[in-house]
């Protein structure tokens, strides 16, 4: 979070740098824009934002809202509840068929990851790769088959 204010702020002095420089006639719109990073068409809704409302009007407000997809605190709190009083010891996979079964309509990734938040399932570690790739090994007469030659590759036999 500290990091994200920082940003605004590093934001918020380069844009009044750059459009002190358009207001003097020293940049054009283009050349502030580029010093921002931004298109031409940005810097102009900038422009818009900051004589309506100042520097708080270039506040990035995505980062303070809320996702209106996030679940209610409440339906967290009794997906917890459920599992931790009556199917402790189940595994994710299990607890949510039967979640999904009782009527839950959220996913098993978002159940699982509930979950593990609090610590009631543990989370799982990477599996192994199944067959791991090896480099061939090298014996005697290891390309016949693929050139198919007549050469003798091993010598005494053909």
């Amino acid at each position: 979070m500290k990091r994200t204010i920082w940003l605004q702020e590093t934001k918020r002095t380069r844009f009044k740098e750059a459009y002190c420089g358009w207001q003097e006639d020293r940049l054009t719109q283009e050349e502030a824009a580029l010093i921002l990073g931004v298109s031409d068409r940005t810097f102009r809704r900038y422009i818009d934002r900051y004589e309506e409302s100042g520097l708080e009007g270039l506040a990035d407000k995505r980062l303070t809202q809320v996702s209106n997809r996030r679940a209610p605190v409440d339906e967290v709190i009794a997906l917890v509840d459920l599992y931790s009083g009556r199917h402790q010891g189940w595994n994710a996979q299990h607890f949510h068929d039967w979640y999904s079964k009782q009527g839950g309509g959220r996913s098993y990734t978002w159940v699982k990851n509930q979950l593990q938040q609090a610590k009631l399932i543990p989370k799982s570690k990477l599996k192994d790769v199944h067959r791991k790739r090896r480099e061939a090994s090298a014996y005697p007469g290891m390309m016949i088959h693929q050139d198919g030659s007549t050469h003798e590759w091993v010598s005494g036999q053909k």
